[in-house]
């Protein structure tokens, strides 16, 4: 039951024959390399936004430093005035 041998593909390749049309058969296999390509460039484009070596970016409000920047209350009173 492994791979499929020569007389499956052949059957297969019929019916894909018969569903799209020898017309359309090279328009749908165009699309679908022009698809797998824009594909490639997107997940190529998404690899080099990231940039190397930098740590991950953390949430500065989950990680107090101390100080009056944490309490939320302002350090100079004279600014709300």
């Amino acid at each position: 039951m492994g791979s499929f041998s020569f007389w499956h593909w052949l059957i297969v390749l019929l019916v894909i024959l018969i569903i799209f049309g020898a017309g359309k058969l090279p328009k749908v296999a165009g699309d679908l390399a022009s698809g797998i390509k824009n594909f490639r460039k997107g997940m190529k484009e998404d690899v080099d936004e990231k940039p190397a070596g930098q740590p991950p970016v953390i949430n500065q409000q989950s990680q107090p430093t101390g100080g009056a920047a944490n309490t939320g209350a302002p350090a100079d009173k004279s600014a709300q005035n």
